[in-house]
């Protein structure tokens, strides 16, 4: 069975990076009927932080992605990997050092200052060290003449043998190496791929001189293109790369982050939008393009837009609620809301700014500028509202087109031009010189509160003259 992980490291939040290789690594697991698994690589214990953790199951959560196993922490499995390295240094694949970081640090200095690769030269390789304090455990490289691995999209890569030396796998303090650890994981996980970022490629090379000295097949690699930013360089915060939880607390919707994602360097024919089951159905992973994909803000915006207009009412309305505490729209029902919401979500592309455009709805008094007053409502245009006022009582209000067809009506009998009038009403009705359409606005309100609103502006209007 197909077998595949995500492992972050909990020294920040999840970005779209990350998120897109936790994405890829899920719909191969679910497409091929195998399991996804969740692993947290916490052997940094300085940058590795309790709020990260959570924070990042967040995310996932936010997005969908739901794993069969896990969360494991590799702070919490140091007895398994000592087990692991015992076995290879009684076996004799590995041998204690004893050589000072500081030692190290010189020969390194010192190699790099003769335009030399940066090798441990094997000082304790023959020294037949015991276990001691202070002694870390290194891995005996033994004779190659290069390590050969097939990616499954790159194809062969190809190692020279002085790519490796014989590398820590045990810290003095007993605590694993990365690459250590992640050996261990992926072969007691059962993990069948690994899909991950090519800036590990460098790292597959130890990992294979790990696999081959526990005597295990290693798992099949894909190395998936980086996302760079717009300008071709590596993405950061200063394209405009916010955390997963940043974009959901600005008003995306997981669907739209999930489908964009997915976009991001993989394609199914000319098909751009795909709903989490489309995407299981149909991801490839041949399909990944080698290309470095480039992060698009406005494109990731356009999509969120899209599933706003999309996704039925009755699915939005529970992303909208937190967007809405400062309202009082616990008061109203939901065929209200709903309502509203059919009115406005084709002309937003954000949540946000979906429940800033829909105050107007929820509060029985608007403030209104002084400056829209006069602007917008003139005394001759006053004097319409106040006819308007009366004839409200006959207006249809369960139809936008008769609404509309009165109000052409009452502007043609009145001599004004029924823009001046339209705009008037949507500053009495909304406080605001832009809206949803006038008369889907009036069709929510209902004929009570659009009076209410007209006669408390020409009151106001009246007090400003």
């Amino acid at each position: 069975m197909v077998v595949t992980r995500f492992p972050p490291s909990p020294t920040g939040h999840l970005h779209l990076g990350g998120a897109r290789t936790a994405l890829f690594n899920y719909l191969f697991a679910r497409h091929q009927g195998g399991k996804f698994i969740l692993r947290f690589e916490d052997t940094d214990k300085e940058r590795s932080k309790e709020e990260y953790v959570e924070s990042i199951i967040s995310a996932l959560e936010w997005l969908g992605l739901k794993w069969d196993e896990g969360p494991y922490f590799q702070s919490k499995r140091f007895s398994l990997y000592q087990e692991y390295a015992q076995r290879l240094y009684e076996e004799g694949k590995a041998y204690y050092c004893e050589c000072s970081k500081e030692l190290l640090e010189a020969r390194k200095k010192e190699l790099q200052e003769r335009g030399l690769k940066t090798r441990y030269d094997g000082t304790c390789r023959d020294k037949n060290l015991s276990p001691a304090p202070g002694r870390a455990l290194r891995i005996k490289i033994p004779e190659i003449s290069e390590i050969i691995f097939d990616d499954l999209l790159r194809g062969k890569i190809v190692f020279p043998p002085d790519e490796v030396d014989d590398f820590i796998i045990l810290r003095s303090d007993g605590s694993p190496t990365y690459q250590f650890a992640v050996v261990v994981d992926d072969i007691t996980m059962g993990i069948t791929h690994v899909i991950r970022g090519d800036d590990h490629i460098s790292n597959t090379p130890k990992q294979l001189v790990i696999y081959r000295a526990l005597g295990v097949d290693p798992p099949l690699f894909a190395h998936i293109p980086m996302v760079l930013g717009p300008d071709g360089n590596r993405l950061s915060k200063r394209h405009g790369a916010r955390s997963i939880l940043e974009y959901k607390e600005e008003g995306y919707l997981p669907q739209a982050i999930i489908n964009y994602l997915a976009r991001l360097g993989w394609g199914y024919g000319d098909q751009e939008y795909f709903t989490m089951e489309e995407l299981i159905e149909k991801f490839d992973l041949q399909k990944v393009n080698l290309a470095p994909a480039r992060f698009d803000p406005e494109k990731l915006l356009a999509f969120n837009g899209y599933w706003i207009r999309t996704i039925p009412t009755e699915e939005l309305l529970p992303h909208l609620k937190p967007f809405l505490t400062n309202y009082p729209f616990q008061k109203y029902s939901e065929d209200y809301l709903i309502k509203i919401l059919e009115s406005i979500k084709p002309r937003v592309k954000t949540l946000k700014e979906m429940a800033e455009m829909m105050d107007f709805y929820f509060f029985e008094e608007l403030s209104y500028e002084k400056e829209l007053l006069e602007k917008y409502i003139p005394p001759k245009i006053k004097e319409v509202l106040k006819r308007l006022f009366q004839d409200l009582n006959i207006f249809n209000f369960e139809d936008e087109k008769s609404l509309e067809l009165q109000f052409r009506e009452l502007a043609e009998k009145e001599g004004i031009k029924l823009r001046d009038l339209a705009q008037a009403l949507r500053i009495a009705l909304t406080g605001k010189p832009i809206s949803p359409p006038l008369f889907e606005v009036m069709k929510c309100l209902g004929r009570e509160r659009v009076k209410a609103r007209i006669e408390r502006v020409i009151k106001l209007r009246e007090e400003v003259e």
